[in-house]
């Protein structure tokens, strides 16, 4: 298995070379060669057991450059109870007639992300010691990468973490679980814009060969394609859980903003997993939902980026689109390239209206998508928690709002959840009247001494502070 830029660069590389890069050297996204395939048989097999021997079966598929005995520790070593609060990983749970949730918030910070991030780290240990290297991770979050990262890397051997996100526009219980870590291997960056502009200084200094070789620069975004790889596991989990059901197809909803979670989604349906649809669901950054329906793609700038009570999606950006245009347009890099790096940096935007390609790929690829408003999501939260007692974070009300406008009673819809309500708790208590249960591991987390800098949107700022901080561990 060899994994080539979206973008055209010659070079093939494997996946563990790959795993600690980050973007293409030409600014383009990983992805596979050709998608495996997977048949009946190998589903059949693969029902009922446990979610890391899933992990490795799906994971051996794409990574050729770990031992098998070594793959299966670290996967072995990840997706534990002690780590997931239950032995079955990510259970579904029955919401409403054709409607499931799939639980993927029960990891060390309470959000979806854990559920890659974990592996990452446990795939980037391994690497390292096995090349006696270290790797300096550049990142950007709006709200629950950052955490589950660095909780994943936190100690970690070889590993340091810089973790921008966007000053104030993170709920309390966010900030709090990230500038309170005070490992000296955990370094917190507010930078003084919104998470696109976080996300634009990530690729300025990834897009830096000198600089990113000098310090070793490595990525978790979901611009790498190990994290996004791990994700792929939990739609194959959640169909054979769905599927004992006598369902032969199913459909997901996916709360989206950067387009990575979802884009794993389409990484399994490629695979011949039995998704009948995939459908996005934005809040009102609706930068997705607008190119779904009509074929443009308009990035907005920050005085256009709404502050929203779903945080983690305020994006307008979404970088893993790149990877799925790549597949709609036939493969064709150089198109992809002009697309992403000519038309969209000059006019922010591109219009795919027209191409046959995008005209045919909703049912070729089965996309739909839809958009949640602030509103909506009070509502959608208020009225699941009185018709069934569950209580849902704003961004899985998001999925669930547009879940409910496309379900189909023929085939079950499954809800990617996204967080607990914990870390949303003032739009809860909005919604509900009341503040949502708190694990007693963090009770008062707000109010620990917290450690963090403020930096400004500049690209060069940010790498003045990590070759500063360097030469200091140095």
């Amino acid at each position: 298995m060899h994994y080539i830029s979206t973008r055209g660069h010659p070079e093939r590389k494997a996946f563990c070379e790959i795993l600690l890069e980050g973007l293409a050297p030409d600014g383009g996204l990983y992805v596979p060669e050709t998608y495996p395939l997977v048949d009946g048989a190998m589903l059949d097999r693969w029902r009922g057991v446990s979610y890391a021997e899933l992990a490795v079966e799906i994971l051996s598929l794409f990574i050729d450059d770990i031992p098998h005995a070594d793959l299966t520790a670290i996967c072995e070593k990840t997706y534990t109870a002690q780590n997931f609060g239950t032995p079955n990983i990510a259970p579904v749970r029955h919401l409403e007639s054709g409607v499931h949730v799939l639980e993927l918030s029960n990891g060390p910070t309470l959000a979806f992300k854990d559920m890659a991030m974990q592996l990452l780290g446990n795939l980037l240990e391994y690497e390292l010691a096995r090349r006696d290297e270290e790797l300096n991770i550049l990142g950007a979050t709006s709200g629950d990468t950052g955490s589950a990262a660095e909780y994943a890397m936190r100690g970690k051997k070889g590993v340091r973490v810089f973790m921008m996100s966007p000053h104030g526009r993170m709920s309390a219980f966010q900030q709090a679980q990230m500038f309170s870590l005070q490992d000296d291997n955990i370094h917190n960056l507010a930078i003084e814009g919104v998470f696109d502009d976080c996300q634009d200084i990530v690729k300025a200094v990834c897009g830096d060969a000198d600089f990113k070789r000098r310090h070793r620069i490595g990525a978790v975004n979901s611009i790498n394609w190990a994290r996004l790889l791990a994700q792929v596991v939990y739609y194959f989990h959640g169909y054979f859980q769905v599927a004992r059901n006598g369902a032969t197809r199913v459909a997901f909803t996916v709360p989206s903003g950067n387009f990575g979670n979802v884009c794993a989604g389409h990484v399994a349906r490629m695979m011949g997993l039995p998704i009948s649809s995939l459908v996005v669901a934005t809040n009102e950054n609706d930068v997705l939902d607008e190119f779904f329906r009509t074929g443009v793609y308009r990035v907005r700038g920050r005085a256009d980026t709404f502050e929203t009570s779903s945080p983690s999606m305020d994006i307008s950006k979404a970088s893993n689109l790149e990877r799925f245009v790549f597949d709609l347009i036939g493969r064709d890099a150089s198109r992809t390239r002009s697309l992403f790096d000519d038309q969209l940096r000059q006019s922010g935007s591109f219009d795919l209206s027209g191409d046959p390609a995008f005209s045919h790929g909703a049912d070729r690829f089965g996309f739909r998508s839809g958009k949640s408003t602030h509103a909506d999501r009070l509502a959608t939260i208020r009225d699941t928690w009185e018709r069934s007692g569950t209580l849902i974070d704003p961004h899985t009300a998001d999925g669930l709002k547009v879940a409910r406008k496309h379900a189909d009673p023929e085939t079950p819809i499954i809800v990617l959840e996204t967080a607990l309500p914990v870390k949303f708790a003032e739009t809860i208590q909005q919604a509900l009247g009341r503040e949502p249960d708190r694990p007693q591991r963090f009770e008062g987390i707000e109010d620990l001494p917290k450690r963090f800098n403020v930096l400004p949107v500049d690209a060069q700022a940010v790498k003045s502070y990590i070759s500063e901080t360097l030469q200091g561990a140095g």
